[in-house]
């Protein structure tokens, strides 16, 4: 049985803020992470591609208030730099 991936210890390079922020980010990308596992298969990030953060942040969360939806593109911002992307995303 392999051990889950800690999304914490992934996202402790870029997490910065007050602490309801990084828990706020840390809870997001656990519910990022889920909602892509489901639908991809792919529990981590270091496997993740572009479409899997654009499918989340297009068709998992399009039922979502506005509000949401911009935090979690915060979210999907820090993971997109922890992967190594200094580029900004196209979404």
């Amino acid at each position: 049985m392999t051990k889950p991936f800690d999304m914490a210890l992934f996202l402790s390079g870029v997490l910065n803020g007050s602490q309801a922020t990084q828990q706020r980010h840390l809870r997001q990308a656990r519910a990022m992470q889920a909602a892509i596992q489901q639908q991809w298969q792919r529990d981590n990030p270091w496997t993740w591609q572009l479409k899997h953060l654009r499918w989340f942040l297009t068709q998992h969360l399009k039922d979502h208030s506005d509000a949401s939806q911009y935090y979690y593109r915060l979210t999907t911002l820090l993971i997109w730099k922890r992967l190594g992307n200094d580029r900004e995303m196209l979404i």
